[in-house]
């Protein structure tokens, strides 16, 4: 599999579930915790925290310490590399003279 295959294989995991696309919109307005994260998706803080788990592995979502507070934003950077990437293998190839 390809660099970009498997790539695009983490970030379809990352937002491939329903739980974890909620959180990800959750993160379109800015910065959370765990709680708020919780409170706004109506899921369980244990539950919130195994889908960020797997949101960071993905590359998705990264996390900021603030004294006690982990705060949990989108990877805007990581996406839009990984998007833009996914573009380019997509126009279409010129094709040569011969």
């Amino acid at each position: 599999m390809t660099d970009l295959c498997e790539a695009m294989n983490k970030f379809g995991k990352g937002i491939g579930s329903v739980p974890r696309y909620r959180i990800v919109e959750a993160l379109f307005s800015g910065p959370k915790t765990v709680g708020e994260l919780a409170e706004k998706t109506k899921q369980s803080q244990p539950l919130v925290s195994q889908h960020l788990r797997v949101l960071k592995e993905t590359g998705l979502v990264q996390d900021e310490r603030r004294g006690q507070e982990v705060l949990y934003t989108l990877n805007t950077e990581h996406t839009i590399r990984l998007l833009k990437r996914l573009s380019e293998e997509l126009k279409p190839k010129k094709k040569r003279k011969t």
